[in-house]
């Protein structure tokens, strides 16, 4: 599939979140204008539900995530997958829920780089997220469900580090 083909749908999630997102924080020309909190993560732990394949669990990357809101966030990187190859990512979470400060949602968005999976080529997903965030660490939680022949199931483990103003 061509990444092209995933536009559509990012602009269709992304751009009502821009113009929240733009309403509640000031222009960079602005003087009181401060970078929003930037995460940044070293890549996935993968809990495998399928153990015995010789699946590589830790997928070192390099990844970022970018808040809009409280409710809509952007993130992108980069990591070596569960096949041992390298992925690459974008998308959208998408946490409108919050129950004892765990926050509950979605990502949505398209990856790359699964060999059995389109021949290695983008495929959009939607993976169900937890996100706990303390003032400079955090850490997502998904779920990636099994396609069979296709891609491989895990809880994955995101651990992040904010910076920027840490509101």
């Amino acid at each position: 599939m061509n990444p092209l083909r995933l536009l559509p749908l990012l602009g269709a999630l992304v751009l009502p979140a821009l113009a929240s997102a733009q309403s509640a924080q000031p222009s960079p020309s602005d003087p009181s204008f401060e970078p929003k909190n930037i995460w940044i993560n070293p890549g996935f732990y993968s809990a495998h539900f399928d153990g015995g394949k010789g699946l590589e669990n830790v997928n070192q990357g390099l990844g970022f995530e970018y808040p809009l809101s409280d409710t809509y966030r952007i993130t992108a990187g980069t990591f070596r997958n569960s096949d041992r190859r390298q992925s690459n990512y974008v998308g959208l979470y998408v946490l409108p829920f919050e129950f004892y400060g765990v926050k509950f949602g979605a990502v949505v968005g398209g990856f790359d780089g699964y060999p059995n999976y389109r021949n290695g080529n983008w495929f959009p997903a939607i993976l169900p997220t937890a996100a706990i965030e303390g003032k400079n660490w955090g850490l997502n939680i998904a779920y990636v469900p099994t396609i069979k022949n296709r891609l491989y199931g895990a809880i994955t483990f995101q651990l992040k580090y904010r910076f920027g103003n840490h509101e």
